[in-house]
């Protein structure tokens, strides 16, 4: 295990956690966009989870910005986040993904979001989805509807990089599942909206918090066993079991509906070329 923290300091606003696997492609890219912010009283906590690339080196580079770094193997990407969550000394936690960055003046927003709202739990900012390959498309995904969450999970902006919460009301609410390989982060926002009713908002559309790519680990998960985890989540959770066997079977039928739509559609495109 390698472990690394700087000596004390003052009690930050925020923590910032990074997780990272076998990142060195894009960690580089993520650590900067931290580092770099405009706004300056937040610490920063990167956990590896004992890479084999050049990862920790990358990391090691810039451990006089980084205030603890921690790499040895964890269960999971939830467990890693949990190790961050337990070691940040701030008022509010946020995290990123090791692809993904913030823009500059993110930590601002969030800073401003919760000192002009004291009364939120936690902050969903809005971000956007860069296609790499085509950087043209892009994306902006803002916006927080909690009402919608007993019938569907994407009330929110969709990246880890765009959430923040406070400290003592993530204590409450308890960690992220480890035993959820996936969207364990929707069983943690059902238990935030739904079960103990913290109160939060979302920035303004034109308030980027965050950039993000695709491919995270969320979108390799095939459909059908997203439906699956999502309705156990529900169940764990308590909601009616009848009413989650209903939603099952409508979003099966409506993922088909969708299939064949798409189909007719291309077919008609053809005969019309």
């Amino acid at each position: 295990m390698f472990f690394y923290k700087k000596k004390k300091r003052k009690k930050p606003l925020i923590s910032i956690i990074t997780v990272v696997y076998n990142g060195e492609k894009y960690i580089e890219q993520t650590i900067q966009s931290v580092i770099n912010q405009s706004f300056k009283d937040f610490e920063y906590i990167v956990i590896d989870g004992k890479s084999n690339d050049s990862t920790l080196n990358i990391i090691k580079k810039y451990r006089s910005k980084i205030d603890i770094i921690i790499s040895q193997k964890d269960k999971n990407l939830w467990d890693a986040v949990n190790k961050g969550i337990k070691l940040s000394k701030g008022e509010i936690i946020g995290w990123i993904s090791s692809d993904d960055t913030y823009t500059s003046n993110a930590l601002k927003i969030v800073s401003n979001y919760f000192s002009n709202n004291k009364k939120i739990d936690f902050l969903f900012g809005s971000v956007k989805k860069n296609n790499w390959v085509n950087k043209k498309k892009k994306k902006i995904y803002h916006g927080f509807h909690p009402k919608k969450i007993n019938y569907k999970f994407n009330i929110y902006p969709s990246t880890s990089g765009g959430f923040f919460i406070k400290k003592n009301s993530h204590l409450k609410l308890g960690f992220y599942n480890t035993d959820l390989y996936h969207l364990s982060d929707y069983d943690l926002f059902y238990r935030m909206i739904v079960r103990l009713k913290m109160i939060g908002t979302s920035t303004k559309k034109n308030e980027l918090i965050a950039n993000f790519r695709p491919g995270g680990l969320s979108e390799t998960l095939h459909w059908f066993k997203r439906l699956l985890i999502e309705s156990k989540i529900r169940i764990q959770n308590k909601q009616n079991f009848i009413f989650v066997l209903i939603l099952f079977v409508l979003h099966f039928i409506n993922h088909f509906r969708n299939i064949i739509f798409r189909f007719f559609k291309h077919c008609l495109l053809k005969i019309k070329h």
